[in-house]
């Protein structure tokens, strides 16, 4: 079937004359943009201010965006701490001198852990209420975000599944590749999908809301099960022991799966949710 592969060779970015837009990041654009706007109807929904819908975006785009980068540089390029520290925090690589480069590493394990401790921060300082009243709402929008994020990966041919040959096969020109590969990335995105619908009807059909950190658990043990398995079609990031079953990224979703099961089915609140 390898008639049926497509092969990739997307456009990137577009030159703006003084500002090269890359669509990876539009892709982030989007993701929060729309992010806002569900969180937004739920912020009504809960009779909360739009004061504190605006402090939570900004907490949310902080803690999102700088514990992705930290947990792709910590668990799969540790060595720029030492050959390039500046690159981890700006987009840029001062390497063999300075140049432009994006924040093209960005772990989701990092961001889920970013999300949690700004959220963390944004209770205590702005809503006082409970981190986990507020994590169950965010992640709706969390799981929409992350569809984005993987569209984003597949437009600049990154993190590619492993060589195939089915008929939906990807060939990554880009890659100097001439074999196909499992677009890993476009099921990783499609599986999200399902993930918010499922968090969305939980949300808004259900009484599941007012059971303190069980949507946040259903994300997490949703999400991360998606994960755990897409990996075993995906390329590793970093070079793996071959005696190993596993790979890095299912190692590092296994304990997010057991929290949420935690959260989900033996959890018990200190008082009820007002």
């Amino acid at each position: 079937m390898h008639f049926l592969q497509t092969p990739w060779k997307p456009i990137k970015s577009i030159d703006l004359g003084f500002f090269e837009l890359h669509f990876y990041s539009v892709m982030w654009i989007i993701a929060f943009i729309l992010g806002f706007y569900i969180t937004k109807r739920i912020w009504k929904n809960e009779n909360q201010s739009s004061e504190s819908l605006d402090s939570l975006f900004i907490y949310s785009v902080l803690g999102i965006m700088i514990g992705a980068r930290l947990g792709h540089v910590i668990f799969y390029q540790s060595e720029l701490f030492k050959e390039d520290f500046f690159s981890i925090f700006l987009p840029f690589s001062f390497k063999d001198g300075i140049r432009f480069t994006g924040f093209a590493g960005l772990a989701s394990h990092g961001a889920a852990i970013g999300m949690i401790i700004s959220m963390y921060l944004f209770n205590k300082r702005v809503l006082k209420k409970s981190i986990l009243w507020i994590l169950d709402r965010v992640v709706v929008a969390t799981a929409l975000g992350a569809v984005f994020v993987r569209i984003g990966n597949f437009i600049n041919s990154e993190i590619v599944g492993k060589e195939t040959d089915s008929a939906l096969g990807i060939i990554f020109v880009d890659n100097g590749e001439t074999f196909a590969r499992h677009p890993a990335q476009l099921y990783e995105a499609f599986c999200y999908i399902f993930v918010f619908l499922v968090l969305l009807y939980f949300y808004w059909k259900t009484n599941k809301s007012k059971q303190e950190g069980f949507l946040f658990g259903l994300f997490l043990v949703l999400l991360w099960t998606v994960r755990f398995f897409v990996e075993f079609v995906k390329e590793a990031q970093v070079d793996e022991r071959a005696d190993w079953a596993l790979n890095t990224g299912q190692w590092l979703s296994i304990p997010f799966i057991l929290i949420g099961l935690y959260f989900m089915f033996i959890y018990k609140p200190k008082k009820p949710i007002e």
